[in-house]
């Protein structure tokens, strides 16, 4: 017990065909040595974990052997290495910047450095850590670092290279060390689980590999926690338990009810997730990072980019096949503006269940779109087939008002008497009834015919409709509240062609006159959009009176005069307009010593 050696010292490259993941570096350094050109400064930087100390020791111990083998490596034989091995080297030195970060510790490190080896060409510091110098101690080393003598070689490790200094920088060569690819750290997991005596299922080695993030330290730290844990034998599901990640089987899971739109199902998962204590971003994250795997694996060409076991990338393979591309790309963007929102959203589980639900009908959507609809489809079978009848379209009008007595109903009547469609008309073209009766409890948005703003009228493929008779609805009294709301309604209905008038429409403000005419009347400002808003007057005519049931409603556009509007005040200029209607103010601003920010 008392010999017990972690995993991350125990197995630490001693050589450089030893180091994982690393190739090209290494290749580079051996050749170096090889060919005698070795620069007086080096700086190792990348990831955590990923090897950067350990080929310093490697780099420091082989340019100092005495018999360096063919191949590049140390021989581990001569006094040097054995020196090195032991921990009793004079040649070679190490400097934690973490702790010894001050001027006065690169003074140390200064006298140091005119002293000779003892063995071996060269005298070697290394200098983890680096970024943690400070200022100062960064100025007192860059003579020295520059300039050194020709015995010494500097070797410094750090993982933000940002933080260091451009002036170190060019000092020195300079070599990024990667994260670690997940076949890598597999490779090397089932290394050590073979020595160990270890048994192991590979897809426990795939999550422990994942959960490292690149640093073989931190896969070799993980290995031995869930090996004290499951006491030497690494299955999936011990691993998982373990490390608290989510199982890959509820990605691939909710992946297939999304693409049946079960959206019942995909709720369940997820307050399944939730009850296993799993925050409902984690798993946005996660499956976000699913569909992306997906994407990635319907090209053999971006396969590579899949870091995940053989095994799993088999499943990816299949599934893969079963989406279309047009659905992962919305379904992701979803969900990346599901994590964006996360943050800021005061209901969390809820933002989560919305765009799940959105993501489930991302099929559906209307090809052509840059992304998304925010319109939700019903989502539930049941509410289709309890007997509700379907609103609207298909219904007969009543029975004629006096105002229509004139024409002559039926039935299945589509159109007013006022304007009988012609007899190929289509319902994409027919004009609506001109007394619509909505179910009781059931306000549908209305439908418009409307034309896009800007094209000839005989291009046009239905015309404008006029304001329905005022008969065709009731008297029913309403507030400005009321007008204020429908008119927000009307607003947000209108279609994506006719946005630019959606947008200036809901900066204005309809005004209800006090005289109880039921008159509207909206001020404006520019002459070219009162004639955008007349082109859909019947239109908006019609909505707010069947919304607010009021067959008296009328809606005038007025055009804002010159002497009513009203330029911006300053903070200066208001105050001094206040200042007109109670002077007081300039005696209270003195009193409590008030200034204008």
């Amino acid at each position: 017990m008392d010999n017990y050696i972690v995993s991350a010292r125990k197995y630490r490259p001693q050589t450089f065909d030893s180091v994982i993941g690393q190739k090209a570096l290494t290749t580079t350094l051996k050749n170096a040595i090889a060919t005698g050109k070795l620069a007086h400064a080096y700086l190792f930087c990348g990831p955590r974990g990923v090897g950067k100390t350990t080929c310093a020791r490697i780099f420091a111990k082989t340019i100092n052997c005495l018999n360096p083998r063919p191949d590049g490596e140390a021989c581990e034989e001569c006094e040097s290495c054995r020196a090195f091995n032991e921990g009793r080297s004079l040649s070679i030195h190490e400097l934690d910047a973490a702790s010894n970060n001050s001027v006065d510790d690169i003074r140390q490190l200064i006298e140091q450095v005119s002293v000779p080896p003892q063995v071996g060409r060269y005298k070697v510091f290394i200098i983890d850590e680096v970024h943690m110098l400070s200022q100062s101690a960064f100025n007192a080393f860059l003579k020295t670092l520059e300039e050194p003598p020709a015995h010494v070689i500097f070797i410094l490790a750090t993982t933000e290279k940002h933080k260091i200094l451009p002036t170190i920088l060019s000092r020195c060569q300079i070599y990024d060390f990667n994260r670690m690819e997940a076949d890598d750290i597999v490779g090397h997991l089932r290394n050590v689980a073979q020595n160990e005596g270890v048994q192991f299922e590979e897809e426990a080695l795939g999550v422990i590999a994942q959960k490292a993030d690149g640093g073989m330290r931190d896969a070799l730290s993980i290995f031995d926690q869930v090996v004290s844990f499951t006491g030497g034998n690494l299955t999936y599901d011990k691993v998982i338990e373990n490390l608290n990640v989510l199982d890959y089987d509820y990605y691939f899971r909710t992946t297939t009810q999304l693409l049946a739109g079960d959206v019942a199902g995909v709720m369940l998962t997820l307050n399944e997730i939730i009850m296993k204590g799993f925050p409902p971003n984690q798993f946005v994250g996660g499956l976000a990072s699913h569909l992306r795997n997906l994407l990635v694996s319907r090209d053999e060409q971006t396969l590579p980019l899949l870091e995940v076991s053989q095994a799993v990338r088999g499943r990816y393979a299949e599934q893969a096949k079963l989406c279309s591309p047009r659905f992962l790309f919305r379904a992701v963007r979803i969900l990346n503006e599901c994590d964006l929102n996360y943050r800021q959203s005061r209901n969390k589980r809820l933002l989560v269940e919305l765009a799940l639900i959105r993501a489930a009908q991302a099929e559906d959507d209307p090809p052509g779109g840059l992304g998304p609809t925010n319109e939700l489809k019903p989502i539930f079978q049941a509410a289709a087939s309890n007997g509700t009848p379907a609103p609207a379209t298909t219904q007969a009008p009543p029975a004629a008002t006096p105002t229509t007595a004139t024409a002559t109903p039926t039935p299945n009547a589509a159109t007013p008497a006022a304007h009988p469609a012609p007899a190929s008309a289509t319902p994409a073209t027919a004009v609506r009834p001109s007394s619509p009766t909505p179910p009781a409890g059931h306000r549908p948005l209305h439908k418009r015919t409307v034309s896009i703003m800007g094209q000839p009228a005989a291009q046009a493929e239905t015309p404008q409709p006029a304001a329905e008779p005022k008969a065709s609805y009731g008297n029913k009294a309403f507030t400005q509240a009321d007008v204020n709301y429908q008119w927000l309604r009307y607003v947000g209905s209108l279609p994506q062609e006719q946005a630019a008038t959606a947008g200036r429409m809901k900066n204005m403000q309809p005004t209800l006159a006090a005289d109880g005419s039921n008159q509207i009347e909206v001020a404006v400002d520019n002459a070219l959009v009162v004639k955008d808003l007349e082109a859909i007057k019947g239109d908006l005519t019609n909505y707010l009176r069947r919304e607010l049931d009021n067959g008296n409603i009328n809606v005038a556009f007025r055009l804002i005069q010159a002497n009513e509007q009203h330029r911006a005040y300053g903070k200066r200029e208001l105050f001094a307009e206040m200042l007109k209607k109670n002077p007081q103010l300039q005696t209270l601003a003195k009193e409590l010593q008030l200034e204008l920010a």
